[in-house]
């Protein structure tokens, strides 16, 4: 295979340009932070105008961190909005671009393999990637920037790092490029795929750029990260095997279903039972919805942090605290007796393993259940005490929900526990991601 183009194009500063672009407002010169102004200024602010980057307000701070002196417009999160907008600037792509040449990475960020595109238009890289940049701008008054190289890594570490450098806001790496600058860039946590955790772990041999991991011994690296370390090894080298067709090809041996909150305030361990209930609840739908059944439960449960000083990381976004799960908490996974997708089943399950490893005296802020090792419902497996009769009429039952919650929405059924003080399900089932939608 020759060498390939790859593009990594990013909206900038997607959901504050959105709501620059519908008021008539240039995001380059307004300030403006999209954060929920209903809750307490220790909320996070979800994106800030270029403006305000401009003034020094970094992306993902909390309300309280701006500045006294900036007059800034607040405006809440339209999750809702922003997916509408994102699917039409993917549109956009297609209109250039085949769908099995895309790769959708995140609501405001994606990668395209351009390589077939640049004779069929007639054009260089950089000015394909204007092209679409370009398209986008036009019809949506929303402004893009763009990385370009020969794989997916030096794509994206182009649009992370050299792009923000170029007027033009277009990055591109070759990988000699890559091996004489940004293979020596400091911190390196702004290289993709490497978090706080694995730059701690890097940082006990002394390494802190890519530069100086491809100085370590391999199998060093490989007793630190076991199979991970290839990742960290090929990067350093500015190499990525990887393409969007694997991407597209991928399919992995077993999945998991995963969902979270963070409570409004602390909540005493029998007031959290109640939303983690609600939780459970919501995920059983979910799983028979999709016709599946799970053989593992995780619960992670994060225990109100007052008091407690997280480590500070430093990265793209400036220097922030490191991941809240990283603070108190309490977590296990468990084994079930077999595969189902029953509410009873999975509630005492969760009712179980939440009583024992919470701490009756601790607050709690953050919930996280998850439902893992899925397989289609088929294989659902049966015991000796389980009663097949009833499990069937409990199924019927959740599919019934199912359908009146999918015509008249997800609040049009609820359960008398979610009309208690403390529940938090009628409220998350008006929100998108946790977020007004």
């Amino acid at each position: 295979m020759g060498a390939r183009t790859y593009l990594c194009i990013d909206l900038k500063t997607f959901y504050a340009s959105v709501e620059c672009v519908e008021r008539g407002l240039d995001p380059f010169t307004t300030n403006l932070v999209v954060a929920d102004p209903d809750r307490t200024e220790k909320t996070i602010c979800l994106a800030v105008s270029p403006a305000m980057k401009a003034l020094g307000v970094r992306n993902r701070c909390r309300v309280f961190e701006i500045p006294k002196g900036i007059r800034y417009i607040m405006a809440k999160p339209r999750m809702r909005r922003y997916m509408e907008v994102s699917a039409k600037i993917y549109g956009i792509y297609l209109r250039y671009v085949a769908p099995e040449d895309i790769h959708v990475y995140s609501i405001d960020e994606c990668f395209i393999d351009a390589t077939p595109y640049l004779r069929l238009y007639g054009q260089d890289r950089r000015g394909f990637a204007q092209t679409l940049m370009d398209a986008v701008l036009r019809e949506t008054g929303i402004f893009a920037t763009a990385g370009i190289g020969e794989n997916l890594f030096l794509a994206k570490v182009a649009l992370d790092i050299t792009a923000k450098n170029d007027e033009s806001g277009i990055g591109e790496l070759t990988r000699g490029d890559f091996l004489d600058t940004v293979r020596h860039h400091k911190p390196i946590t702004d290289i993709w795929g490497i978090g706080p955790g694995i730059a701690r772990r890097l940082a006990k041999y002394g390494v802190v750029s890519l530069a100086g991991v491809a100085q370590l011994d391999p199998e060093l690296l490989f007793n630190e990260f076991g199979v991970n370390a290839a990742y960290l090894i090929d990067h350093a080298y500015g190499i990525e095997p990887c393409t969007i067709a694997d991407i597209h090809a991928y399919v992995p041996e077993s999945s998991s279903s995963v969902n979270g909150q963070v409570l409004s305030c602390p909540y005493t361990k029998e007031e959290a039972l109640v939303v983690l209930k609600e939780m459970v609840d919501g995920a059983v739908l979910d799983l028979v919805a999709k016709r599946q059944v799970c053989g593992r439960i995780s619960l992670y449960v994060g225990y109100d942090c007052s008091g407690f000083r997280s480590a500070l990381v430093t990265g793209e976004h400036g220097t922030r605290p490191a991941n809240p799960r990283s603070g108190p908490h309490a977590s296990a996974t468990r084994k079930l007796g077999g595969s189902t997708a029953s509410l009873h089943k999975l509630l005492g399950a969760f009712e179980a393993l939440y009583d024992e490893i919470v701490d009756d005296g601790r607050a709690v802020r953050r919930l996280h259940v998850g439902l893992d090792d899925l397989q289609p419902e088929k294989f659902a497996t049966q015991d000796l005490f389980c009663d097949p009769a009833a499990e069937e009429r409990e199924r019927k039952l959740q599919q019934a929900v199912i359908a009146v919650k999918g015509k008249f929405g997800k609040n049009a059924l609820i359960k008398g526990l979610s009309l208690t003080e403390k529940a938090t399900a009628r409220e998350r089932n008006e929100q998108v991601g946790g977020h007004h939608a």
